[in-house]
């Protein structure tokens, strides 16, 4: 569904083997990631993921927890150039925040949007170049598979089961078919998948 803009809609999440993005503990949990995403796979997946965005989408949590994180980063001269990279592209690229709560936005190059995931997409596609990153955001990752408009979806699995926690594939989904175009497997067993949709 690549309007004449060429725009793809992209999206990143890691996962645990039972296909949960946070552990039993609720939305924080991340105990279950903690060891696999400083690792070398997963800091080159990172820099897959943005090299080609020039838009990021962010649910109201994740942009809070990353706008207080990464921005330092980009300035520390001691961090992963990976990690500066993308610390960089996130605090310098167009952002647009998901948000029933938020009245303006808290960032420079940011705007608050109250609106279904699938509109403010299907406008956003229509106009600009690059890629749109949905950037770790669950909720708006599983309304844009709801209404199948995501093209690539960048996955981390971690070989952990987490036994608990929210789930990326509910139910109810709309059927559809994925190519895999890149797989790499890390030293203690993280992998990194990219698939595209398959139209």
């Amino acid at each position: 569904m690549t309007d004449s803009t060429g725009r793809r809609v992209t999206a990143n999440l890691s996962l645990t083997l039972d296909g949960r993005y946070n552990g039993p503990g609720g939305p924080s949990d991340f105990g279950p990631f903690a060891p696999y995403v400083t690792t070398e796979v997963a800091r080159d997946h990172m820099t897959r993921i943005w090299e080609g965005g020039t838009t990021a989408l962010l649910g109201r949590l994740n942009a809070e927890g990353f706008m207080t994180y990464w921005p330092p980063v980009a300035e520390d001269d001691n961090a992963d150039p990976r990690d500066r990279g993308y610390a960089k592209w996130l605090v310098d690229t167009e952002k647009v925040v998901f948000s029933t709560t938020l009245t303006e936005a808290p960032w420079e190059r940011t705007r608050v949007v109250n609106a279904p995931a699938a509109d403010v997409v299907t406008e956003l596609k229509a106009t600009g170049e690059g890629d749109i990153l949905v950037n770790s955001s669950a909720s708006v990752i599983k309304a844009l598979l709801s209404a199948d408009l995501l093209d690539r979806l960048y996955l981390m699995i971690f070989p952990e089961i987490a036994g608990g926690g929210q789930r990326l594939f509910d139910d109810g989904l709309p059927a559809s078919k994925w190519t895999l175009t890149h797989q790499e497997t890390g030293e203690l067993g993280e992998i990194a998948m990219v698939y595209d949709r398959a139209r």
